[in-house]
């Protein structure tokens, strides 16, 4: 189990930021001055999570998850080169990809009583005694 620590905190609170920042950006108008300082943002959020996430390791180093950091980073650069070249309907798949798989898939897994936020999440729910969270 891990414990919390600065790191751990910056790489939480920038994905929570990407997760409300993205979900505005899904409806907001596209291509209006508000998408695109959102979607710098969101961008910058994304990046940093995929980032602190190398500095977040278990007991035997990387596993999967970083392998979809490295992913992560690859197709925002994807989607960005995307959007200035103005080829919108690849910027709207790769970053709406982006947001459901790299976001809200990996997200639910973080609920998992055996993770670090699920666990404190059990716990403050009063759910946690039997899920294996404490």
């Amino acid at each position: 189990m891990y414990a919390w620590n600065p790191v751990i905190v910056a790489h939480t609170v920038l994905a929570g930021t990407a997760v409300l920042l993205g979900a505005g950006l899904l409806k907001a108008r596209k291509g209006s001055p508000l998408h695109r300082v959102g979607g710098w943002l969101w961008v910058l959020c994304m990046a940093g999570v995929a980032s602190l996430s190398f500095a977040i390791q278990g007991p035997n180093g990387y596993s999967w998850i970083h392998g979809l950091s490295v992913f992560t980073l690859i197709t925002l650069v994807a989607g960005v080169t995307f959007a200035r070249l103005h080829r919108v309907q690849h910027h709207r798949n790769t970053m709406m990809s982006l947001y459901a798989g790299a976001l809200v898939v990996t997200g639910l897994f973080t609920l998992l009583p055996q993770r670090l936020i699920g666990s404190a999440l059990w716990k403050f729910l009063g759910l946690s005694a039997g899920m294996g969270g404490g």
